[in-house]
């Protein structure tokens, strides 16, 4: 009888992969496979019963008109492969957004492609566009998919720190993180986690040091419509010699409340649109047939539509920020997308990360430790992000429990 040798043990996650699971947090002591922070947040919600206000999802379902206009879609037999770049309708009305809200001239045809949400675009458009020896400027804190994409990519992440509470751009710091070697700006406002809207002046400095340095800006705009207190959301590709170098990205999900669908697009010059489809193409090929013509028909709604959106929102944030500030936290003020931040130091918490994972025991909420969104985690230690996309019944429940923090 012969004895056979024992299977070996899984191989730690090998080469850039191991990289790029380290950079976003996904990899463990031991080199395993593990999960965001987002997963792990949530399913700790889900096993203590705690209230989740981490993971950026609304509790409740957008306009009846799209939810119909999905339902119909499936039912019409819009079930298979959908064209590469998006069905005709849903691309010509990106188009016309455009040009609505914001007086851009997009070709339907050339300039526009639809992907599995604004992370898909994200990913396709730098492994497009950036590679080895190319370095990516990106805000800090940033949403952890950049840094995994710019590590697929073999390019080199270069950050420009936005500090507590005002998170005001900072010329001299902007300007330093310019080189010969940048190939991309990813630009995100209104920005996640910090709710910032970057103002016109902002968005000029970076549209000045683009040019002077070649550089091609990416902006991920999914919560172009979410802006409160009279803020204005202003893509930068509107200002003067940056529509031939941004490749614009937003999506449906957060605007209809359908993050689920995964709907998002890109908008760029058509040599850019083309690159970025090359890459896609492998990537997910295409995707969401059926719900495809359901974005489009949200996209054409009145603006009473979009203005009701973001008006609950504002409501919401204002209700979660007051219990927040009112529990002992100090709270930067959003003025745009669905997240709040606190910071828990004047409470005695100076580890935010540690705090998350106390607190459904403590009180029973799920947050997100702003420090995971930072390369210096001592800028974010004591922060914790908290989404206010949710019913006001929860938030106020949820502001219930955290006043017992205060003792």
């Amino acid at each position: 009888m012969t004895t056979s040798s024992p299977r070996p043990a899984p191989s730690p996650v090998p080469g850039r992969w191991r990289d790029v699971a380290r950079s976003s947090g996904l990899l463990g002591a031991d080199g395993s496979l593990g999960t965001t922070i987002f997963t792990r947040m949530s399913a700790l919600a889900v096993r203590t019963g705690a209230i989740n206000l981490g993971q950026g999802f609304p509790d409740t379902d957008g306009p009846a008109q799209v939810l119909a206009a999905a339902v119909d879609a499936v039912k019409g037999g819009h079930n298979q492969y959908p064209p590469l770049r998006g069905v005709p309708e849903l691309r010509a009305a990106i188009a016309e957004h455009q040009r609505r809200f914001y007086g851009l001239d997009v070709d339907p045809d050339t300039e526009v492609l639809v992907t599995a949400g604004a992370t898909e675009a994200i990913a396709a458009t730098v492994l497009a566009l950036a590679g080895p020896g190319d370095e990516v400027i990106v805000l800090e804190p940033y949403y952890d998919s950049y840094a995994a994409s710019i590590e697929l990519a073999g390019a080199t992440r270069v950050t420009v720190p936005l500090r507590f509470p005002d998170y005001a751009l900072e010329p001299a710091t902007l300007a330093a993180a310019f080189s010969p070697r940048t190939r991309l700006v990813l630009l995100n406002s209104p920005h996640n986690p910090t709710g910032r809207v970057l103002r016109q002046e902002e968005l000029a400095l970076v549209a000045r040091f683009a040019v002077e340095h070649d550089a091609l800006v990416v902006t991920d705009e999914v919560y172009e419509h979410l802006v409160f207190d009279g803020h204005r959301h202003l893509p930068i590709a509107t200002l003067p010699g940056m529509a031939g170098r941004t490749i614009s990205i937003s999506s449906a999900g957060k605007t209809f409340s359908v993050t689920g669908w995964k709907v998002g697009w890109v908008t760029a010059p058509a040599d850019l649109v083309d690159a970025v489809t090359t890459v896609k193409q492998f990537l997910t090929f295409v995707n969401a047939g059926p719900l495809q013509p359901a974005v489009a028909v949200g996209l054409g709604l009145d603006d009473e539509v979009y203005a009701r959106a973001a008006d609950r929102l504002r409501t919401a944030r204002d209700l979660l920020v007051g219990g927040l500030q009112d529990a002992g936290f100090t709270v930067s003020v959003p003025a745009g997308t669905y997240f709040a931040i606190a910071d828990a130091a004047p409470l005695g918490f100076d580890d935010g990360l540690d705090l998350c994972l106390r607190l459904p025991d403590l009180c029973g909420v799920v947050g997100v430790p702003v420090q995971v969104f930072h390369d210096d985690v001592t800028a974010g230690r004591s922060l914790v992000r908290f989404a206010f996309c949710k019913r006001p019944q929860v938030i106020e429940e949820a502001v219930r429990r955290l006043r017992r923090l205060a003792g």
